[in-house]
């Protein structure tokens, strides 16, 4: 069988705060999951999206330490309209979230923002115009 693409994973080392802001964009992840050693949730299309704590992935992998530079994978929600792409990086900010680009005009025909979750990895809005 050939590999089939499944699952995003992401390691938090603020599980509660990262679920949060997750919520904030509209994702369905249960109350009290951030109790969890480890969360999953389903996404539009059969992809899966998890969070496992540092501690988790430190109980088998010990060695674990996080990157250090500019991170190279980000997550792209499609915001519906470029009002809501503005709407929806003003929350995230007001809510105490860095925003990494503030929305924009791109050239390539979108409304564009860029904000970061709680572990530093970019998430970026946009929108068809």
């Amino acid at each position: 069988m050939a590999p089939r693409f499944d699952l995003i994973g992401l390691i938090s080392s603020d599980l509660a705060a990262s679920l949060a802001f997750y919520r904030r964009l509209g994702l369905d992840i249960p109350a009290g999951a951030e109790n969890e050693p480890h969360v999953e949730v389903a996404l539009p299309g059969g992809l899966r999206l998890a969070w496992d704590p540092v501690e988790t992935v430190r109980s088998f992998d010990p060695g674990w330490a996080p990157p250090v530079g500019s991170a190279r994978v980000s997550l792209a929600f499609d915001c519906g309209t470029p009002d809501d792409v503005d709407t929806t990086y003003a929350d995230l900010v007001a809510a105490g979230h860095h925003g990494e680009l503030a929305p924009f005009d791109a050239d390539w025909g979108q409304r564009y923002a860029v904000v970061r979750d709680p572990d530093g990895n970019g998430v970026d809005l946009f929108a068809r115009k």
